[in-house]
This record gives structure tokens, sequence and C-alpha cells, in this order.
């Protein structure tokens, strides 16, 4: 399939920036600046200052969620002042509080693995944020992002990347903006983004797309940016907070045990735990063990060595489709079961639940050319063609070699 990449923004256009005080952000605005763009700031405020006060000695790293924020807007505002940009704070705490931090805290506690960044995309960034920019009544070109992406377009039906048994829908006969990865493949961030609907794309740039970081931080400096000197954010919270985050509810301590049903010890509570977790098992072994599975019904946590951690497929329901285009049929794609995972091989294929299975149909099968270690449900897959993502989905369960081999 060929694409042809939509055009940037250009002199005159009005363009929105998402701010965050990061270089990537700061950089994306001075760029449309100097192209000639009217460029308006927006940074989301999401924190509710109502964690604890935490001892001085607990040192904070810079997070997206956390009581760094005011510092960042504070340090936006300064920087559009001296751009002579305008600017603006948009409320987003009620939804963030709800899409984001009640969705991490309930499929934590239902033994999954939640990706908060993803969710934060779709719903906040790309959502609530939009629509706090059209309740203040600005009208715009574009919104950008400091993200490392790509937006493309098929030049011809998307349709037709999936072959001739693909559905005969009207969505099959469109050419939808799509996501791709940036030149700087070791930034991928169309891994969070595979989720944002098309239409909300069509209006969506990232300036970013032909650089590189190292080219980022080299601007930055040159322009004496105040953002080139500051660490980059890498936590969705800071560590002490997630403790925190979770105290609304008493944890419920259980079991851990081996894959014959063997008790080796007790956990603190499902959602302290994620699969292919080693450390703060508290667990002694003459072979190192890691988290394998977990039930969540049974309160019990699985333990296993690194040769059982490995899957040869997975279930995903809850699927998004570039374009809202679902082929229905199975086809092949380079697939990523989490962000710092490189792409693989697979087959995606349709599932039927059998009776009995609860999914969030639809659903389908990824099946690995290359097996797996540690693919953990609640977290994504997403599916690429050439570098450009055509959908994705929460991973619902991982089918273990060995059950292959039974």
């Amino acid at each position: 399939m060929k694409y042809e990449e939509l055009e940037q923004p250009s002199a005159g256009d009005v363009v929105v920036v998402g701010l965050s005080g990061g270089v990537d952000s700061s950089v994306t605005a001075k760029l449309l600046k100097e192209r000639g763009c009217t460029v308006i700031g927006v940074t989301m405020a999401l924190w509710k200052n109502d964690m604890p006060q935490l001892p001085e000695e607990v040192k904070l790293h810079d997070s997206c969620y956390g009581p760094g924020e005011e510092n960042d807007i504070e340090e936006c505002r300064a920087f559009c002042k001296e751009q002579g940009i305008e600017y603006h704070v948009i409320d987003v705490k009620d939804a963030y509080q709800k899409e984001v931090l009640d969705y991490f805290k309930s499929e934590y506690r239902a033994g999954r693995t939640p990706n908060p960044c993803i969710r934060c995309n779709r719903f906040i960034k790309f959502g609530a944020l939009l629509a706090g920019i059209s309740k203040l009544g600005i009208d715009y070109d574009y919104f950008c992002t400091g993200h490392y992406a790509k937006s493309l377009r098929p030049m011809e039906d998307i349709r037709n990347i999936y072959g001739p048994e693909a559905a005969d829908s009207p969505q099959g006969h469109s050419r939808p903006v799509q996501v791709a990865v940036a030149m700087d493949i070791s930034k991928d961030q169309a891994y969070f983004l595979h989720r944002i609907p098309a239409s909300v794309l069509e209006k969506v740039r990232f300036p970013l797309s032909s650089y590189s970081k190292k080219e980022v931080f080299k601007m930055a400096r040159e322009w004496n940016l105040k953002a080139a000197q500051r660490a980059e954010s890498q936590d969705f919270m800071p560590a002490p907070f997630i403790e925190v985050l979770f105290s609304d509810k008493p944890s419920i301590p259980g079991d851990f045990i081996d894959r014959d049903g063997h008790v080796l010890g007790k956990h603190r509570g499902i959602e302290h735990y994620t699969i292919g977790q080693r450390k703060g098992l508290g667990i002694s072994s003459t072979r190192p063990l890691y988290v394998a599975e977990i039930d969540e019904k049974e309160n019990k946590i699985v333990l296993g060595h690194d040769d059982e951690l490995f899957s040869s497929e997975l279930i995903a329901d809850d699927l998004v489709w570039a374009g809202d285009y679902n082929p229905e049929c199975a086809f092949d794609a380079m697939v990523k079961i989490r962000l710092a995972s490189r792409p693989v091989k697979a087959r995606v294929e349709p599932y039927i639940p059998a009776e009995g299975e609860s999914f969030k149909e639809p659903c389908c099968r990824v099946i690995f050319e290359e097996k797996q270690r540690a693919v953990a449900p609640g977290q994504s897959v997403v599916f690429y063609s050439e570098g450009v993502t055509l959908g994705g989905g929460i991973i619902s369960r991982a089918v273990r070699v060995m059950e292959d081999q039974n």
C-alpha cells in the first residue's frame, strides 16, 4: 500500500499546540512559530492535589501526573509569554480521574496491567482537551503535539491492505488518516496513538515526525529554550503515589503458588504485581521466579521460571481499527505487545468466543511467528503494516507454550 504524508501547518495557519513544559512540545511550538503560524498553547490541568504530603527525603521524579504540574504550567506560561504565544490552561481533572486513574486502579485490581498513556491519549489529550478548546471558542486549523509519529493517508481504499477476503463495507472504501512511526523509530509513539479515531486525526499533525530526538535537543539549545535543560518525563505517576492511589481500599493478601498448585508464600494483593515481575516477591528459590499468571477470581499469583513465561498466541478484545474499518478476515502484520517490545511477525484472525468465555467483542487471535515473553493481559497489542498502525486491542488472555503442547 502506498501512502501520502499529510501536509504540515504552514504560514498563516492557526495551530493549537499541546504544551507540557518538556522539550518536545516546546520545540514543536517554536518550530510552528518560526514557520509563520499563529500558535496557541494549551496545557492540561490534571493534578487534584489530593495526595498526602510525603516526607522530604522522598524524591519525586518528574512525571505526567504529580505535584510538579504547577511548576510545569508556570514554565509553559513563561515560554508562551517569551515567544508571544497565546496561552490557556484547560481543566480536565474530572475526566482524567474517571478515564485514567479509576481505570488504572480497576484494571490492576482485576489482575491486569493497563497502559495509562494510551487511555490518556484517547480520552484526555485528544478528547477532553479538544473539547475544552472548543468550549473556549478557539477556532483552529490544526492541533499539534510533540509526539514522534506521522500522519498518513492511504492512496487506495483501506480495504486493499487486507486482501480479497476483507469485508466489503462502506468503511473499507475510505482513505482515513492513519498514524505511522516517525523517522526516529527508537522513539515510536504511534503505539500510544493507535486508539485515536480517524475523524480526530484529520486535524492532528506531528511536526517532529521528521526529526530525531538528538536534533530536537539541538534546536532547543540553539533557541536557548529552558526546556532543553529538563530531564525527560518517563513515569505516569511518582512511585510513592501509586501506593497512595490504591490506599482507598485494603489490599487482600493471597497465595503465591507454582504451576502444580503448591503454595510458595503470601502476596500483598494482586494489584501490586504484573506479569514478568521478579523483584519484590519475597520468595527464595534456587532459580529466579517470576509472576507467570494472576488469578483474580481465586486471588492467587502463579510463579514460574523464565522459560514458563513464553506465549505462542494471545486473545485480544476491545478492538479499534484505522478508519473504524474491521476487515473481518485473517491477515499478516507486525505486532507489538508493549511499547518497549520490538515488532514481531504474527497472524491476526477473527476470534469467536467459545461457550463460557467472556470478551468485549469484537475480538481476535494473534498467533506469533516467534514466541513472546511475558504477554500481559491489560496491555495493548498494536498491529502494523510497513510501520503504519492498522489498529489494536487490549490483551485479554495469553496462550502459553506449554498449553499449546498439551
